[in-house]
């Protein structure tokens, strides 16, 4: 959403850019990719995609049958490198415990990439594994209340271009498609400081977040819980999830 900062050009390193292209070329859509597929999902040439493929397999990050290359697990190194040397999912992980504890839902910190929301950090019972919220899961922002809630973080003239001609995927019949009903939802969450979300992703389910700031204002994330509605109203949800997840949020205030 943000701006390319802008680079020496004695500075880029082109072929570490296209190898990492080659490497996010891969997902459930394309587990396993030839060289000319890579190469057309990247931009680059097909001699210069085999040569990184194979590159990649030298060095254990993919495997290959002689014609097709998949990734190995080595390749998760790559992202525990994040959680391994992230400060603020550490930080928040004791609090993650007690609203879970408190809330009896499960709890998570979230960042803001691009279009989508990436979970960090978690707490919780099994049950959040049939959501898909495992470390590093990723879904669209406009379906967690955490990417609404960071979302709602940015200026409104960079929230209307992330807007501006976006299609929205239904998972339940209560997904909002509708853009202005998304931007309605930012705006509220603008105003309000927080975001609940009801039955967007999955059927009886709600997510409530507040975001996450350094003493410098900076925001660096989301808090979320997620919720059974059952029997419980929005606004009894709010009452007493509310006042747990704004303590959270203003104990980290003063550690970050």
């Amino acid at each position: 959403m943000t701006e390319e900062q802008q680079l020496d050009r004695r500075d880029w390193i082109a072929g570490l850019e296209k190898g990492l292209k080659v490497i996010e070329a891969f997902n459930d859509a394309h587990p396993r990719l030839t060289p000319s597929t890579a190469a057309r999902r990247t931009g680059i040439t097909r001699t210069a995609a085999r040569r990184y493929l194979l590159t990649l397999e030298h060095l254990g990050y993919v495997q290959t049958d002689g014609t097709h290359f998949w990734l190995t697990p080595r390749i998760l190194r790559l992202g525990w490198s994040y959680f391994d040397s992230a400060k603020v999912p550490r930080a928040v992980q004791p609090f993650l415990q007690r609203i879970s504890m408190e809330l009896g839902g499960s709890a998570f910190f979230a960042v803001l990439d691009e279009d989508e929301v990436v979970f960090v950090a978690r707490n919780g019972n099994g049950r959040v594994q049939s959501l898909g919220f495992v470390l590093g899961a990723r879904i669209a922002a406009n379906l967690a209340s955490a990417g609404i809630v960071l979302l709602a973080c940015r200026p409104p003239e960079e929230v209307g271009r992330w807007l501006e001609g976006r299609k929205f995927v239904p998972y339940t019949p209560h997904s909002m498609t509708n853009v202005d009903d998304v931007r309605a939802v930012i705006q509220a969450a603008r105003g309000n400081g927080y975001c609940i979300l009801e039955q967007q992703l999955e059927q009886g389910r709600r997510g409530i977040a507040v975001p996450v700031r350094t003493r410098a204002g900076e925001v660096v994330g989301a808090i979320s819980v997620s919720l059974s509605i059952g029997n419980e109203t929005t606004q009894q949800a709010l009452s007493r999830t509310l006042p747990v997840l704004r303590e959270a949020e203003h104990a980290l205030l003063a550690l970050l």
